[in-house]
Formats: C-alpha cells, structure tokens, sequence
C-alpha cells in the first residue's frame, strides 16, 4: 500500500531530561529537571519553532515498584504533574498542540471532560486527551485499592467513560452563547444539551459547565496495542501512539487499526497513527553511533534491571545480568508491552543486560540512529509504505537531542516535501488534518435527515 503525496505528523514526546534512563547524567543535563519550569518552557517553545504538531507528555500517579535504593539512580522519580505544566506553556506558545495522559482508571469522566475542555479553550484550540486505562500497577494503591484491575475491566470501564467525556463534550452547541443584552438572553436554552448518562460503571447529569472551543472538542488519543486496546482505539481515537520496533510490525498494526475504525463506521483517514520513534542523530552515522555509546556506557546495572523489570512487571534483580531472559509470567492484568519485550528477547537472542540496553532509550518503540539521510529515508519508508501517519518522537536528551533534530532533520524532511514549512492554521485539528467535530445540533439534524 503506497500513501498519497501528503506531509506527516510529529509529536515531541515530553521527558524531564530526556528519554534515555541515563539522560540526567551528561554534563549538559538541566539541573532539577522534575520542576524546572524554564527548561520545559524552552523545550515547548524550541519544538514549536520546529513546528512539531504537538508535545505528548505521558504520566502515571505513582512510581513505579523498586525499593528506596533503586528508585535514588533514577531521574524519573518526581515531576509536576502534566496537566498543570500544559496549562503553563498554552500561556507561552502559540501553535503546538498540548496532550496529555489522564487515565480512566482512576479519574471520574466529569473531571477529566472539564480539565481538558478548559485547556482546550484556553489555549484557543490545540489541546488534547491521551486515554489510558494505566499500565503502573502501584498507582492502585495510591486510589484506595488493593490492587490493578484486570485489563478487560479496564476497557469496558474506559469504553463507557470515553462516551461520557465525548457526550459532555457536545453539552454546548458553537453558537449557543447569544448575549442578548437587550432581551436579557445569555445563552440560547436550546443549545444546551444535558447528558442524563445512566451506564454500568457510571451515572453523569451533566452538563459540563465549560463553553465549546474553537476546535470544538480536544482531539482524541489513544495509545493501544492489546487486541482490546486496538479496539477501543478503532471506535474512539483520532490520534493513536503505538510502539512497533520493526516496520512489519508497523505496517500490520497501520493495516489492523484502520479496518477496524471502517468497521465501526468510520473514515480510516480521519485516524492518524503515530509510532514511537527513538531518534539520534548526529552529521554522520559514525558520530550518532559515538553518542549513543556515550549514554549507553552510562547506565547503572540496579536502574537498567529496575526498568526492565517494571516493563515487563516481573522482579529480574535475582537473575544473572548477563543470562537470558527467564520465562515471565502473564496474567489478566499484564499489557502488551509485555508481549513486545519478551518476543523482542527471544527473536534476538538477548541477555536481561542486552534487553534492557536495548529499550534504554525507546521502551520498546522503533530506535533510529545516523546521519540526516538515515533517518530520513527511515522515516519516508515509514511513512510512503502504509506502517504511519508521523511520528512521536522519543528524545535520548534534552534539549540536545531535540535541537539537533531540529537543526539536521527538519531541513532534510522539507526538502523532500515531507514536512510543513509553516503550520496550516490555529488548532491542533487543523495541523493534524482532522475534521472539526459537529456539535450536538448538527448531529441532530443529521440523524433526522439520514
């Protein structure tokens, strides 16, 4: 399947200093990077002059498992939370788009329909809402729970909770805000649309008490790659971030999803897909490859078993470092990254140690290093080939790795014609070529036609 001539979508994947797990300990590493609100607001305003479609920031509400002396070697341990910091920078960016992860798990659909409409407003159109149903089995713990519910729970919960958000989304027509102020009319009574939502996992009046926003509603998000993740992607997402190292993989995936979204009715072409991409570069190949040695050679041994060991949600500290990874367990909570890493180990032959080197700075998503052309003819492949729409991409270092991208791979993708030279309007929705969704009058009325 070759693409249409078209321009593909990059997401600048948020990281404190960057998503290398030895990031924080090259020389030119931000200090504090967890609450430096400069560094981030350089970060936001670097990307945009870079004109990436959005920044992604991904979250969890609770560290993940280790005792108190591993956890000390990891950079990742406090942050200010996402949603806060997106606020922030709509304050002092003008086009990128602002996304976030809320999970449905542990949140209620009012509060995260409100937050994320908020943004939306404020911002004059570019947010939007990454779903998750939360991978961090500890985060349970931190909501009053003993423990993670089954992934099967999960989805169903998320799927109802996705229609809440998207109904309480469409409480208020575009133009229901009159403003009489002759007769004394604030806004139009039959513009406003109350939910009323009764369903197995929840029970929502509504309306939400915030206004339309210039791009109607937040944009969709979706990060599945389980069968039941695909699924809900399929029904729901605009936006789908997928991790699929290997561009078979990516063009199944591509394939898989779109057909799904056709059989819930929907236009394929209104999803975009958007891997994971671990991108260094560097004016040649031989000097990328050198700085990726660099960080490689700067991993400690307890922080690359600690994350593998969170991935794959199953204690490795007992195993020989450099012996071949132990038959893990699943169970109906497990994810599918789990699935990836252990295919990823046994098709490859590797050690915990060459296992968790590998993942050091993608997490399992496709990792690319080299010169501008090797990362570009990567990318276009990727692109023209059916396995993306663009690329969320995965910075070892910040802000190094995200300027040397701008500086070297930006150019080289405008040339091709591959890459926007100007952003294409004011929302994310316009940037991303996603239609403006109808409000609930419009989708009345053609309901009644149909």
């Amino acid at each position: 399947m070759t693409k249409s001539a078209s321009q593909m979508k990059l997401g600048m994947f948020m990281r404190e200093a960057g998503h290398h797990i030895a990031a924080w300990r090259v020389p030119e590493a931000p200090k504090h990077p967890g609450n430096n609100v400069q560094h981030m607001v350089n970060l936001a305003q670097t990307a945009e002059r870079g004109l990436f479609d959005m920044l992604f920031w991904a979250d969890s509400a609770g560290l993940w498992a280790g005792d108190k002396s591993e956890l000390s070697r990891i950079c990742r341990t406090a942050w200010i939370e996402p949603f806060t910091m997106l606020a922030g920078l709509s304050m002092v960016t003008n086009h990128i788009g602002l996304t976030c992860t809320m999970t449905s798990t542990y949140t209620e659909p009012f509060n995260v329909a409100r937050h994320f409409m908020s943004l939306d407003v404020m911002s004059g159109g570019r947010a939007a809402w990454n779903l998750v149903t939360s991978a961090n089995q500890a985060e349970a713990q931190n909501f009053s729970r003993e423990g993670h519910m089954a992934k099967s729970d999960r989805y169903r919960r998320a799927r109802e909770y996705t229609d809440v958000v998207l109904r309480l989304w469409r409480s208020w027509d575009d133009d229901a805000f009159v403003e009489d102020k002759e007769e004394g009319l604030f806004f139009d009574p039959e513009k406003l649309h109350v939910l009323n939502h009764e369903g197995d996992h929840f029970k929502v009046a509504g309306p939400l008490n915030v206004p339309r926003s210039p791009q109607g509603h937040p944009v969709m998000i979706q990060a599945g790659a389980s069968d039941d993740g695909r699924d809900l992607a399929a029904a729901t997402a605009e936006v789908v971030f997928v991790a699929t190292p290997t561009i078979e993989e990516a063009r199944a995936y591509y394939k898989d999803v779109r057909e799904r979204a056709a059989g819930y009715g929907r236009d394929p072409d209104s999803l975009k897909i958007m891997p994971g991409a671990g991108i260094m570069v560097g004016e040649t190949d031989a000097e990328a490859e050198e700085k990726f040695d660099r960080l490689q050679k700067l991993i400690h041994p307890q922080v690359g078993v600690r994350q593998l060991s969170n991935y794959v949600a199953y204690d490795l500290s007992e195993f020989d470092v450099d012996g071949p990874l132990p038959p893990i367990p699943t169970n109906e909570i497990s994810n599918s990254r789990v699935e990836l890493l252990v295919e990823m180990a046994k098709r490859d032959n590797m050690t915990i140690r060459q296992l968790y080197e590998a993942i050091s700075g993608s997490r399992g998503h496709m990792t690319l290093r080299g010169s501008p052309k090797t990362i570009c003819d990567t990318l276009e492949e990727w692109f023209t080939t059916g396995a993306a729409d663009g690329f969320n991409i995965l910075f070892p270092t910040l802000p190094g790795s995200l300027n040397d991208f701008i500086e070297l791979v930006i150019p080289e993708l405008q040339r091709r014609g591959l890459f926007r030279t100007e952003y294409e309007g004011t929302t994310l929705r316009e940037n991303l070529g996603l239609p403006k969704p109808p409000d609930q009058s419009a989708l009345r009325a053609t309901s009644a036609a149909e």
